[in-house]
């Protein structure tokens, strides 16, 4: 059984309203076990049957604990100083990193969320993506995190981007050193750890 669900015309000054309204209507239905879907006109939603509801919770995927090595708090040195601290979001989905850093004189304050990307009804990408949230600027940016045995790298945008930071973890994996390159600049940072 399918209904759907539709929202009616509404003026400008009360559109905000609808929206919200469509949000939680589509968060309520997830919550309950409904399968949703959204489509132009509004959400559809079709009731779950006994089969559904006895299927396994879905995991996250297993290439995220490549990153667990990077869970702590770490002080940055060189080109940027300052603090970042990593940690396992709850559900095990995303990692957080929250860094409060002084480049080139400049605060830089904010959080970065690591995960794959997955839209409503679709499978997890493969890349490992996050968006930086910049708290003093408003700026938000996209990378792709990649771990290859100790180097890491963090292409800027997209992998293969020639703005990225490239650095190696020591053998203890309690240092990571190496620097961020783009057109025409970069910086060398050492990143130890603190807890």
């Amino acid at each position: 059984m399918q209904a759907e669900i539709r929202t009616a015309p509404v003026s400008k000054k009360r559109r905000w309203a609808s929206r919200i309204l469509s949000g939680l209507t589509a968060l309520f239905l997830l919550v309950f076990g409904a399968q949703i879907t959204q489509t132009k006109g509004g959400i559809v939603m079709a009731e779950t049957d006994s089969s559904q509801a006895s299927q396994p919770s879905p995991k996250p995927n297993p290439d995220l604990k490549s990153l667990e090595r990077l869970v702590g708090t770490w002080k940055v040195s060189g080109g940027a100083q300052g603090e970042v601290r990593y940690e396992w979001m709850e559900g095990g989905f995303f990692l957080a990193q929250h860094f409060d850093l002084v480049h080139g004189g400049r605060k830089i304050k904010g959080i970065e969320v690591i995960g794959h990307l997955q839209p409503l009804g679709e499978e997890p990408g493969k890349e490992i993506r996050t968006r930086v949230y910049s708290f003093l600027d408003g700026l938000t940016l996209d990378y792709v995190y990649e771990l290859e045995g100790d180097t890491l790298t963090i292409w800027g945008g997209e992998k293969g981007s020639p703005a990225y930071y490239k650095g190696k973890f020591s053998a203890d994996g309690n240092t990571l050193t190496g620097g961020w390159v783009w057109p025409g600049g970069g910086y060398k940072t050492t990143t130890t750890r603190v807890k």
